[in-house]
């Protein structure tokens, strides 16, 4: 037995927690299965699985490896009719991440997405720290600002362009900044990426020049969803992409201030590896994401 039915038999034995009904499943003698799974086990040099006499379950390798068999039988399913299959008939797992801003706007499109391609299961992380694409498996990432890494093939999809809010209650207690002296006077709320980073301060273009207005704040976020929250509060200035606060703003729930002191529009990209082809199924995915996401940015 080759090692990709192997695989195959292993996927099915973790599935159903059974040899026998994994067995029955594909038509085989229980013997074949339980001997196909020893065989990898042996080859990968691991425990792929706990035995009971009533259940097996996978090992913390074996749910590695099972994650990843399932990766490879997909994309081995595309390569062997990439030339003939309709878009509906791709399948398999796609792993991606985008922060908690940009994920509600992908939630709110995905159900007719997944009703086209029934076949696809989407594992969407939601974290605003980075995280390693190819070390944790992702099929592609959107991210949000300048990129640092250059392992990573970056696919530009817009800019966002950044707005000055705070809520009326804090406008109330503090009044409505008119200049950037008048900051002195204000609470900003820091964003930084990894909390005990120094964080800047209030952000504005001067002509092509980046500048920052140094300011006290009483709270500081690494969270995206907590930046909004706290803006929301009443707990001081937040700059963040206007797409996200685009429904909060007419609602009257924020209010923009300092219109006249834009900070620079932070690019939104989708990033994924090198290290293999990528798969049908992500190429379809990045390019409806890309679609999806368009009426949110401006177009570089």
């Amino acid at each position: 037995m080759n090692r990709i039915e192997a695989m195959h038999i292993f996927v099915r034995v973790a599935e159903l927690t059974s040899f026998t009904r994994a067995a029955d499943s594909l038509g085989l003698p229980k013997a074949s299965a339980s001997t196909a799974v020893q065989q990898l086990e042996a080859q990968l040099g691991t425990q792929l699985l706990h035995r009971t006499t009533r259940r097996v379950q996978l090992t913390q390798d074996g749910q590695r490896f099972y994650e990843r068999c399932k990766d490879v039988l997909a994309d081995l399913d595309e390569l062997g009719s990439m030339f003939q299959q309709a878009p509906q008939a791709l399948s398999g797992r796609l792993r991606v991440d985008m922060n908690s801003g940009i994920a509600r706007h992908v939630i709110e499109h995905l159900p007719q997405f997944l009703r086209e391609h029934p076949g696809i299961q989407v594992e969407l992380s939601c974290t605003d720290r980075r995280v390693d694409v190819v070390a944790e498996g992702f099929d592609c990432v959107v991210r949000v600002g300048t990129l640092t890494d250059s392992s990573l093939i970056m696919r530009p999809l817009g800019q966002y362009r950044i707005v000055n809010c705070a809520s009326p209650a804090y406008l109330k207690a503090y009044g409505v900044p008119r200049t950037l002296d008048d900051l002195a006077h204000h609470h900003l709320i820091h964003y930084v990426s990894v909390l005990g980073q120094r964080a800047p301060g209030f952000e504005y273009m001067e002509g092509t020049q980046c500048r920052y207005v140094p300011m006290q704040g009483v709270l500081t976020v690494n969270s995206v969803e907590a930046y909004a929250n706290g803006c929301l509060a009443g707990l001081g200035i937040t700059q963040t992409p206007r797409a996200g606060v685009a429904q909060l703003l007419r609602d009257g729930r924020l209010v923009e201030v300092l219109p006249q002191y834009e900070a620079e529009p932070m690019p939104v990209s989708l990033l994924y590896a090198q290290r293999r082809n990528l798969s049908i199924r992500a190429q379809v995915f990045m390019d409806w994401l890309a679609d999806i996401l368009l009426p949110y940015v401006d177009r570089l």
